[in-house]
């Protein structure tokens, strides 16, 4: 299978996987209902009966039906159990590309995106990931466990199909690790998180979007792209594993206003959803988890590719206006103000 290997100097990653690119969206999705056979079998389908929620899967001869959400290893993984144990050391280092791959249909619906789902269903999708998060870490192998969205062509989606990826790793992603280890060095210097404080910061100010009882959407100060825009819990916590149905609810409730304000005011907008958090086990150098949004509404120069240095067309207070408005209006009208 794949494999993952470093940079000549630096700790930046690549994975080399030899599984053929998924092909482009047909008539027929995959991901609909009655497409099963289409997908590796489920892992956990959860289906709304009587009011309550079941948790059900596949077997070998048996799809479950009327899911509303749907977990499966994917058919064409960046990561696979099954990577060939090799491993080659600098200057041509690499190591097997280990992990798992999921990948969590969010809706039954093709035609429905993650902007425009209800916000119960939000909530689903979230309990589905939390009870996925679990269950990954307790795997032999599993280090960190990302969580992402490609919404869009220009994103890297295949499918307009809404869905979200789960990859594991063996390693702590060097992006996820200077964090954390930027975040627990101010920890020590100044007593305090630095997510914290930039809650502290934003709450209120010329780059908030919108906030509601347990979190806070802003532009960051510094973005790497226009309109990106950050999610963050206004209380300092770590793992997003624990968080509790009540703050399960009201992130669904941000999640749904802020994506539906972004592709209402930027139309047809590609874009990458990702949740930073930190390694569930045993680690000391732990960040205050958020999720990050980065529309893609230009390409990048070679500043960015070749540099790392971000030019940036907008600024971010502008941007957090124009969003804000957005944002507050699809808030008002998903509970129910006129």
């Amino acid at each position: 299978m794949g494999s993952m290997r470093k940079d000549y100097i630096s700790e930046r990653f690549v994975i080399v996987s030899p599984n053929e690119a998924p092909p482009e969206e047909t008539k027929k999705c995959s991901f609909c209902p009655g497409n099963e056979s289409m997908t590796n079998p489920s892992l956990l389908s959860l289906v709304a009966k009587d009011g309550m929620l079941q948790r059900l899967q596949d077997s070998e001869d048996n799809y479950v039906e009327d899911w509303t959400v749907r977990v499966f290893e994917s058919k064409f993984p960046a990561v696979s159990t099954s990577a060939e144990n090799s491993y080659s050391e600098r200057p041509l280092y690499s190591e097997p590309a280990y992990g798992y791959h999921y990948v969590v249909v969010a809706s039954e619906k093709h035609k429905e995106s993650l902007s425009t789902i209800p916000v119960e269903q939000w909530s689903n999708i979230l309990v589905v990931i939390q009870d996925r998060l679990r269950w990954l870490y307790t795997q032999r192998g599993v280090t960190y466990v990302s969580i992402y969205v490609n919404h869009g062509k220009e994103a890297g989606s295949t499918t307009s199909h809404p869905h979200i990826n789960m990859v594991t790793f063996s390693t702590i992603p060097p992006l996820i690790e200077a964090e954390a280890e930027s975040s627990h060095r101010i920890l020590n210097e100044k007593g305090t998180c630095p997510l914290c404080q930039t809650v502290n910061a934003e709450t209120g100010g010329p780059r908030q979007i919108l906030q509601t009882e347990g979190f806070l959407a802003f532009c960051p100060w510094a973005p790497s792209h226009p309109y990106e825009f950050w999610i963050c819990p206004k209380k300092h916590t770590t793992s997003f594993s624990k968080i509790t149905q009540k703050e399960i609810n009201d992130l669904s409730l941000i999640l749904r206003a802020t994506l539906g304000g972004l592709t209402t005011s930027l139309k047809n907008v590609s874009y990458n959803l990702v949740f930073h958090l930190s390694p569930e086990k045993k680690n000391s150098r732990q960040i205050h988890w958020h999720i990050e949004v980065y529309p893609l509404t230009s390409a990048w120069s070679g500043l960015e590719r070749g540099y790392g240095v971000f030019l940036n067309s907008i600024a971010p207070e502008k941007a957090a206006e124009q969003l804000g408005a957005a944002c507050r209006k699809e808030l008002a009208g998903l509970v129910g103000i006129v």
